[in-house]
């Protein structure tokens, strides 16, 4: 991967995941948009304020790195998936198994073969982000892991389309490329694949320990999204960074998945990120035994620690945190880690069940740690 040689700057050491609360203003918004009270036109424009207000105030938390808050989107996979060429949403009439709450049951379907969408609407969205943010500030686009699309029924229909399964891989990297390619034409130099799946096979691995026939079918997903990912990543500019974010679930301060990394460590290892941002928030995650394999000894590769929960209000112990860091160090250099909380804040419009200004001191804390650890400002 051409870019890993040269990155350093990003993951940065206090960093942000991605989505944050939608703002009640932005809510309520939504809210008339769907009874009919205001046009798609005018609910941008709301869009585009709140965006406004939640840049200046990642940029006035000292983030050298901020985001949209994914305001732009309902769901933080469904929406992108949708804009690619050959998908298409439809019902899924089912939740997703989140512990002690229901989703909504939108899912995404394949209507054809898959391909780049030069049309797709988060490239209008990141030139508007890449506007409104200040000069020595990056703009960082978060887009979900072309592995959602292997999941949860969205691709049982790949036969109508292709011959093989290969080629419908094939197609899923060509066109995750060529997306990524476009961001870095309109100017972006700090992608974020969101991925639920590798925590998907953590739980399925250990489920089918002792049957053969299901275990090489969860194997199976490992090794392709291995190699669909380390496709999509070849030959990108040099200074463009793309990292991972592992997620665990995140909806209403609900989880989908537990268990440590140790079965999936070795393929994290193997992906040709710049960095992976790893949930660390609680025990569900395991403990750090895993961490030299994931990082896997390339010195360009960070290991961002998730250890600041973005599920719950209150504030994490300061001298509590930086042991966790130190402890984690024994495993990787520290000058390969970096902090941020476990997960955004609002992976769908929902959001967590903490406030704005519990959201805003999280992100604070985070950066406040990262200062003292890395005597970075």
């Amino acid at each position: 991967m051409t870019n890993s040689i040269v990155q350093t700057k990003f993951p940065y050491r206090y960093d942000v995941v991605g989505s944050l609360l939608r703002t009640q203003t932005l809510k309520d918004a939504h809210a008339k948009f769907k009874a009919g009270q205001i046009t798609a036109a005018e609910l941008q424009q709301v869009q585009h304020n709140e965006t406004r207000k939640i840049v200046a105030k990642q940029v006035d938390l000292g983030l050298k790195d901020i985001t949209d808050g994914e305001f732009n989107r309902s769901w933080w996979h469904l929406d992108f998936l949708w804009g690619l060429t050959g998908v298409d949403k439809y019902d899924y009439h089912k939740s997703y198994k989140f512990h002690g709450s229901k989703t909504r049951t939108d899912n995404a379907e394949l209507s054809g073969k898959v391909a780049f969408n030069p049309d797709h609407p988060f490239f209008e969205s990141f030139q508007f982000l890449q506007s409104i943010t200040p000069d020595g500030i990056t703009p960082k686009q978060t887009i979900p892991s072309p592995t959602m699309l292997f999941r949860d029924n969205r691709s049982d229909n790949w036969p109508k389309f292709y011959d093989t399964w290969d080629q419908y891989l094939a197609d899923v990297a060509k066109a995750y490329h060529e997306t990524i390619l476009h961001f870095y034409e309109l100017g972006a130099r700090y992608i974020q694949l969101d991925d639920t799946t590798w925590a998907f096979l953590i739980s399925k691995l250990h489920e089918t320990a002792d049957d053969p026939d299901a275990h090489a079918k969860y194997i199976k997903l490992a090794e392709d999204s291995v190699k669909v990912i380390n496709q999509l990543l070849e030959d990108l500019p040099a200074d463009l960074t793309v990292t991972t974010h592992i997620c665990r679930g995140n909806f209403k301060s609900t989880f989908l998945f537990s268990g440590g990394y140790d079965g999936i460590a070795d393929y994290l290892g193997q992906l040709n990120y710049n960095g992976l941002f790893l949930e660390y928030d609680s025990e569900r995650a395991g403990d750090f035994t895993p961490l030299d394999r994931i990082w896997n000894g390339d010195k360009n590769k960070r290991i961002v620690l998730g250890l600041i929960t973005s599920k719950a209000p209150k504030l994490e112990d300061k001298d509590a945190v930086i042991n966790r860091i130190n402890q984690a160090s024994a495993k990787v250099p520290l000058e390969n880690l970096a902090l941020s909380t476990q997960c955004g804040f609002a992976s769908t419009e929902e959001g967590n069940k903490l406030t704005e200004q519990e959201q805003w001191a999280k992100l604070k804390l985070v950066r406040d740690i990262a200062e003292e650890v890395w005597n970075v400002d």
